[in-house]
């Protein structure tokens, strides 16, 4: 079976520096102790565009697991409660976008 993963897609700030702060002095240390049964996190912060503007996304977050239950069990515990919770409070851009996706994946 394929591994799933949430994605979550973070608005440009309103402020980058306090985002910033917020993310990983808080948000990166509980999603660590409190998402139970993550396999690994790919945390990255986009460029500008080629043509030079602003990225419409600020920050990309995937959250590995071994598979849709284990993403689901930890989404419906209290930890994973939280840890969303604190995503959308910190996004002062708006709320971000959650999305889960189903991963296969392939080294070259």
């Amino acid at each position: 079976m394929s591994g799933a993963k949430i994605v979550v897609l973070y608005p440009q700030p309103k402020d980058e520096a306090a985002f910033e702060k917020a993310y990983v002095g808080h948000h990166i240390p509980m999603a660590v102790a409190k998402l139970e049964g993550k396999t690994k996190m790919v945390a990255s912060k986009m460029m500008r565009e080629p043509d030079g503007s602003k990225a419409p996304f600020y920050r990309i977050a995937e959250i590995h697991f071994p598979s849709l239950k284990a993403l689901q069990d930890c989404l419906a515990s209290p930890g994973g409660q939280e840890t969303a919770a604190d995503a959308i409070a910190i996004s002062s851009g708006g709320a971000p976008i959650f999305m889960i996706a189903e991963e296969s994946s392939q080294a070259f």
